[in-house]
């Protein structure tokens, strides 16, 4: 049995993808997640954040088992979920995808598509009671009852992405991983669908990993935010101290990103650009996986692993060289 504070928490996530190639005998992998722990309390949003490449999606399709982990262990609600049966979870535990266009269907309609699940998990007392929350959860998202026996390429993006979210919401589930949910939509509708989350949220006591690379919006949205960069967590913190005082170069180097509203500030904020490209997941660098952009490193950085550690009350980082970062 587990700390019950985490509704879900990860011990040392490993995930390693096979690579084809290379020499014969010789087995190649990419470290897509490496030895990553966090846990998500109930009714929070633990957002994640990262450039693409850096293991975030992967991280989360992991915790719900959709790649079986190499190694490390899942809980949820206080129950080791690595080896079981996951249908009775998957009810509790469910996903919204990044790409509305290439997750739904195309061949089925959107009330088949949601009640697809009503169907697995047996939710439904009869037709009238399926067809009852299907309009029900499409109303929640603010879809009406015609919209169901459309098609999805009969919606835009931004509709597409509500009837996922409605897929997900249909069992009453307790935890979504929304997995970039709003990169492939237009900015206009981001926010729209940013605030549909936290109303859902409130509604619904529902608890977040939010994945985006994206941090203005991961800010607005997380309680607390995790960094991670090829495939290694590099930083964790409470959204303010986070945004505010970041510890970690790499994190740092993010922050300076987000785009400044007031021109006059916007002037004054300096920049801090990374040097080169991030490196081979395949062929990562030794020691800190970060020192062949960091302007800080030196040779205990290529030496060594930095540990772990808690900075101050509730903010982690890994970096040997905290004290000269900041």
């Amino acid at each position: 049995m587990m700390d019950n504070k985490y509704l879900v928490e990860v011990q040392n996530l490993q995930q390693y993808f096979p690579v084809a190639g290379g020499k014969l005998f010789e087995k190649k992998v990419v470290k897509a997640v490496d030895n990553v722990s966090f846990g998500i309390k109930r009714g929070e949003t633990l957002g994640l954040v990262g450039e693409s490449g850096c293991g975030k999606t992967t991280t989360g399709r992991t915790l719900l088992r959709l790649y079986e982990p190499t190694s490390g262990k899942i809980f949820f609600d206080g129950q080791d979920i690595t080896k079981v049966n996951m249908l009775p979870y998957r009810q509790k535990m469910q996903i919204v995808f990044q790409d509305p266009y290439a997750s739904l269907d195309p061949r089925m309609t959107v009330g088949d598509i949601i009640g697809e699940a009503i169907d697995i998990h047996h939710l439904a007392a009869s037709k009238k009671d399926r067809q009852d929350q299907i309009i029900s959860v499409l109303s929640t998202v603010g879809l009406n009852s015609e919209h169901a026996n459309r098609y999805p390429h009969e919606f835009s993006g931004g509709q597409r992405q509500r009837v996922g979210i409605a897929r997900a919401l249909a069992v009453n589930p307790q935890f979504i991983v929304c997995d970039e949910p709003v990169s492939a939509l237009d900015v206009s509708i981001q926010a729209q669908v940013v605030n549909m989350f936290e109303k859902l949220q409130e509604e619904m006591g529902l608890t977040y990993l939010f994945i985006a690379h994206d941090l203005s919006i991961v800010k607005h949205i997380s309680n607390r935010i995790g960094v991670m960069y090829l495939g290694k967590m590099v930083e964790l913190a409470d959204s303010y101290e986070l945004t505010f005082h970041s510890v970690h170069p790499y994190t740092k180097s993010l922050i300076s990103a987000i785009p400044i509203a007031d021109p006059e500030t916007s002037r004054k904020s300096k920049r801090i650009v990374l040097e080169g490209d991030v490196p081979s997941p395949v062929n990562p660098p030794s020691g800190c996986r970060f020192r062949t952009r960091c302007p800080y490193a030196d040779e205990l950085c290529a030496a060594q692993e930095p540990e772990w550690k808690e900075v101050s009350t509730g903010h982690y980082a890994a970096c040997h060289h905290l004290d000269k970062v900041n």
